[in-house]
């Protein structure tokens, strides 16, 4: 099984002079649960190359056992240094996308014509795909075959506009996502900040925060898996 992940490459944090990124627990985590399930990844950003780390993401008090295994991981940090430019991967050569979020992929993915081409093909192709956190702003143009948008009366989650005020960057963002998601016409669901909340819908698996990132990982694995026993048995 093959899983491309798609990384920000966007380091500008508005124009408050902060460096923004990915966030690293975010790619971390999923990252473990493909790899400990043998699943091969690629990972892509729409400039390639070595993506920016969120550096608020490696300070202690949002360190994790998975952010340390992966700074101690030389194959994976070999993969990071060299991600895929966006424009050159294909959605046949993968099972499954996921986007890991950070605020970085709020200013490049959400706008990136190849990112939601990307993601429409994986839709058009019957995949199913997961984003997390801001990624799930990732979704705002993205439409489905029938040229409707991907989101509309889809349930989904992300970062929730309270968890943003918590970290106190409502006014920097270009939008909120849990407003976004709801003026699209989708069904935001959330739970308390910084809860673990996963939403699945159709071929859209969507977690909220950094938290989410893993059991997000962890579901898309089971659809997958509960798809393949499925088309085994027809």
């Amino acid at each position: 099984m093959k899983v491309l992940m798609v990384i920000t490459s966007h380091d500008q944090l508005g124009n408050t002079g902060r460096k923004t990124g990915f966030w690293l627990e975010e790619l971390a985590a999923p990252y473990y649960v493909f790899k400990d399930a043998g699943v091969e990844i690629t990972l892509a950003s729409p400039k390639g190359g070595r993506p920016p780390l969120d550096p608020k993401s490696n300070e202690p008090e949002f360190r994790t056992d998975l952010t340390v295994r992966f700074e101690q991981d030389k194959a994976a940090e070999a993969q990071l240094d060299k991600t895929l430019r966006l424009d050159s991967v294909r959605q046949e050569d993968f099972d499954t996308l996921f986007y890991p979020g950070g605020h970085g992929p709020m200013w490049d993915l959400a706008e990136d014509k190849d990112s939601i081409k990307l993601i429409e093909s994986f839709i058009a192709a019957g995949k199913t795909i997961a984003v997390v956190c801001h990624s799930t702003g990732a979704l705002r143009h993205v439409k489905t075959p029938d040229g409707k948008l991907l989101v509309q009366g889809k349930e989904v989650t992300g970062f929730t506009n309270g968890e943003e005020e918590e970290v106190g960057l409502t006014h920097v963002v270009p939008f909120l996502v849990e407003d976004e998601m709801m003026k699209l016409g989708a069904v935001f669901s959330k739970v308390a900040n910084w809860g673990v909340h996963v939403v699945s819908d159709g071929q859209l698996i969507t977690g909220q925060n950094p938290h989410s990132s893993g059991p997000a990982a962890k579901t898309l694995m089971a659809a997958l898996k509960q798809k393949a026993t499925t088309a085994r048995a027809s």
